[in-house]
């Protein structure tokens, strides 16, 4: 009886670190983090986003005491396995991550396995600023309530860019894509899958060329997945002899885009940074003639988040440092195109009149297009639509790694 009761006390002295810190007292919350090492993972393949999450780490370590290690990721797979190994080892206190930068599918494996600490976004001083209403995109991560468990940190849309020195006027559909590469063999390219850009930029023809593309906001097994995909098959056995080296290699991802463009190799690329052609154009790394531009009916868009690991050895830091990085003077920073150039997800409404005023003045590069031209974004399917047209793609025009 008493090794009973000892191990029922264990297991509520369990849950209820499990939800310690309480978000409900901020100042708690900012008292526990005084002193503590987060360790964010997150990915790690741009110089811009490493400064950014660097000087963030700076500025919470000077206002709250925290400190913080980016440990930088080539895929975010990375930091969910580890997690995921944790709890299958049954080490449920003092896990090795204690933020992570995720969205889509990453996210519903971890809140499907109960692997995420919260809800506590909602708590966050923060929070308030946050645009609920303008952008849904903060509270459904491919179409899957956050429901407090993720805090969002930035907003992205897909942008094509082209070079219109040597393509002027570019094709602005899936068909007229097809068209336009028919007469211009090899000079469009997107990255092999599953790199997350190439895997949008299946998504994002296939929310074009599929019959109804409402089926997408549910699972692929609740719809006749075969129909709603066959048109983007068709799509790309027409578009794929017509790419970057005849479809036989692949980019591995938006920062090669860049260099063939630059090196004359293709006149037309995407990102799902509206800024970063313009930022590429500042840094000496794309010519002044390259523009950017969205498709006529609209290109997916969604917001980037933080979650913290219901194991995470520094809640309470981790919370410190996701709060900051809603805070209109991070927001504004990252939404700088000299910085990063990342859309922020507050509301301007909601800011103080200093802060809106900084948003205001932020310089828009020479290839940026404003929020009129980026239009309302398209919804992301639900995440298993990623992973079957991945799966899919690499099965039917794929190169092993």
């Amino acid at each position: 009886m008493i090794r009973m009761i000892s191990a029922g006390l264990a297991l509520l002295a369990s849950a209820a670190a499990a939800q310690s810190p309480d978000p409900a007292d901020w100042d708690a919350v900012l008292a526990e983090a005084r002193g503590q090492t987060v360790y964010w993972h997150a990915w790690g393949g741009s110089a811009a986003v490493n400064d950014y999450i660097a000087w963030a780490g700076a500025q919470v370590a000077e206002r709250h005491g925290v400190t913080v290690e980016h440990v930088k990721l080539a895929d975010t797979a990375e930091a969910v396995s580890r997690v995921i190994a944790e709890k299958a080892a049954g080490r449920d206190e003092g896990g090795a991550v204690d933020l992570i930068w995720i969205n889509g599918e990453n996210f519903a494996a971890m809140k499907q396995q109960g692997l995420l600490f919260g809800p506590w976004v909602e708590q966050a001083p923060n929070w308030a600023f946050v645009d609920v209403e303008g952008k849904p995109a903060v509270t459904a991560d491919f179409t899957v309530p956050t429901d407090g468990l993720e805090a969002p940190w930035g907003m992205a849309q897909l942008i094509f860019y082209h070079d219109a020195a040597r393509a002027p006027a570019p094709p602005r559909s899936m068909p007229a894509l097809l068209d336009w590469a028919a007469a211009n063999p090899g000079r469009f390219a997107f990255p092999q899958p599953p790199d997350f850009l190439g895997s949008t930029f299946l998504k994002q023809a296939l929310h074009e060329l599929t019959p109804e593309p409402d089926v997408l906001l549910a699972p692929p097994e609740q719809t006749d997945y075969a129909a709603a995909t066959a048109p983007l098959w068709d799509f790309l056995d027409a578009l794929t002899p017509d790419l970057w080296r005849s479809g036989r290699a692949w980019p591995p991802n938006g920062a090669r885009l860049i260099q063939l463009m630059a090196d004359g190799e293709i006149d037309l690329a995407l990102s799902f940074n509206p800024n970063e052609p313009s930022n590429a154009i500042a840094r000496f790394e794309l010519p002044e003639t390259v523009r950017a531009y969205v498709l006529d009916g609209g290109t997916i868009g969604n917001a980037s988040f933080v979650a913290i690991p219901y194991n995470a050895s520094a809640r309470a830091g981790a919370m410190a440092l996701a709060d900051f990085l809603m805070s209109p003077e991070a927001q504004a920073r990252k939404q700088n195109p000299e910085i990063w150039g990342n859309g922020t997800v507050l509301a301007m409404d909601r800011l103080p009149p200093a802060d809106r005023a900084a948003f205001e003045a932020l310089p828009l590069g020479v290839a940026a297009l404003t929020p009129e031209e980026l239009g309302e974004s398209l919804p992301e399917p639900h995440p298993g639509w990623m992973v079957r047209l991945e799966e899919d793609w690499t099965a039917r025009y794929g190169l092993a790694p």
